[in-house]
């Protein structure tokens, strides 16, 4: 079973703007593989805040493809894989906007929400925001550069899967009451957890 990390950068405050995207494959319990894409959202429209956050400015992504492009590179990859982002609830908005955008079908797959598993498995911390995480498992990284996110993302994952004991990041869920999300051709389903 293949678990991908992922994350989004987004050009502005429309999560249809999205202008990079981060991968990271976990198998056997290690970081497999990293991509990162930059994409040239269509309207080109940069906000100074977002600039401010990630660094990428309209020059850097002026000869990238768009959207479509860059996630078909990807689309045999995302069949059947878990897919999983830290505040899925981002990042699949921004896929899923984009996609509606470019008047795509959704992909069919099951996604995870590493923020969410934090959460619940490590209550005692008092943030689980992705730089907070990685700063507790000694991890170090550039935050908000897409591909480095998606790395600490799954680096996550895979401890919260040695802590709950499960076998794989993909089974965390039965472990921990939580329901994966799913997007669909007709839509999608959130990742959600029961009340403890």
């Amino acid at each position: 079973m293949k678990t991908i990390a992922i994350d989004f950068e987004t050009a502005n405050e429309q999560r249809g703007s999205a202008c990079s995207v981060g991968l990271a494959w976990i198998e056997d319990g290690r970081v497999t593989r990293v991509e990162e894409r930059l994409i040239r959202p269509r309207d080109m429209r940069f906000s100074g805040m977002n600039i401010a956050i990630h660094g990428i400015r309209p020059e850097h992504v002026e000869d990238a493809p768009e959207f479509p492009e860059v996630m078909d590179e990807f689309h045999d990859d995302f069949r059947g894989s878990t897919m999983i982002a830290h505040n899925a609830a981002f990042d699949f908005s921004v896929w899923r906007a984009s996609l509606d955008l470019y008047r795509q079908s959704y992909p069919e797959l099951t996604y995870l929400c590493s923020l969410k598993m934090a959460q619940r498995i490590w209550p005692q911390f008092l943030s689980h925001k992705l730089n907070i995480i990685a700063e507790h498992l000694g991890l170090r990284f550039v935050h908000h550069n897409a591909a480095e996110d998606a790395v600490v993302c799954a680096q996550a994952a895979i401890e919260m899967a040695k802590a709950v004991k499960a076998a794989a990041v993909h089974a965390i869920p039965a472990m921990i009451g939580m329901k994966p999300g799913r997007l669909l051709a007709a839509g999608y389903e959130p990742c959600t957890c029961k009340r403890a």
